[in-house]
């Protein structure tokens, strides 16, 4: 594998946000040529495939600014610095959703654009919900609306285009093979 390996030469921060931080980097190609390279560099972030007793999913609905319209998703949120993905799954459940649990499976950590970015997504599963006694407070900047939705409505959603979204694709999958395995 090595032969395919590109060795940074230079790297440039053009710019630090909030969430992102974003490199010029300049790197020699395995033929020996140089070429550059743009970089994003994320936190990560987490995902929660969550499920009611009675089998709904529980998702969000939340207005997504790079794509000018409002999408349907699994909660998620960010890693923040020195959090555990776990910890992390489960604030954001608590934060987005109002439920909290105590049994989170990790379902798969998969890179959500490799090419430039090096985020990557923890999802995690739990059908061993609660409803929080005092719901947890959203990020200031954060507006969601609570859905609980069956597997065919999520389908559904995702044939309307409302579901939008790798992760919550993915865990709309996940749900349909498990169902079509257990049968």
């Amino acid at each position: 594998m090595n032969h395919l390996k590109e060795t940074t030469k230079t790297s440039e921060k053009l710019f630090s946000g909030r969430i992102i931080d974003l490199y010029l980097e300049e790197v020699e190609l395995p033929n020996g040529k140089t070429s550059t390279r743009e970089i994003i560099k994320h936190p990560g972030a987490v995902a929660v495939l969550a499920l009611t007793k009675d089998k709904k999913l529980v998702m969000v609905q939340q207005y997504r600014k790079a794509m000018e319209r409002v999408l349907v998703e699994i909660p998620a949120g960010k890693l923040e610095k020195g959090e555990l993905p776990e910890a992390t799954a489960k604030r954001e459940l608590e934060e987005e959703t109002g439920y909290t649990t105590q049994s989170l499976q990790h379902l798969i950590s998969f890179y959500t654009s490799p090419g430039f970015a090096d985020e990557l997504v923890h999802v995690y599963y739990t059908d061993d919900l609660h409803v929080l006694e005092e719901k947890a407070e959203l990020d200031e900047d954060e507006f969601v609306d609570v859905l609980e939705v069956t597997l065919e409505e999520a389908q559904q959603l995702i044939d309307e285009q409302r579901i939008f979204d790798a992760k919550t694709a993915y865990a709309v999958q996940y749900l349909q093979l498990k169902q079509a395995l257990q049968k």
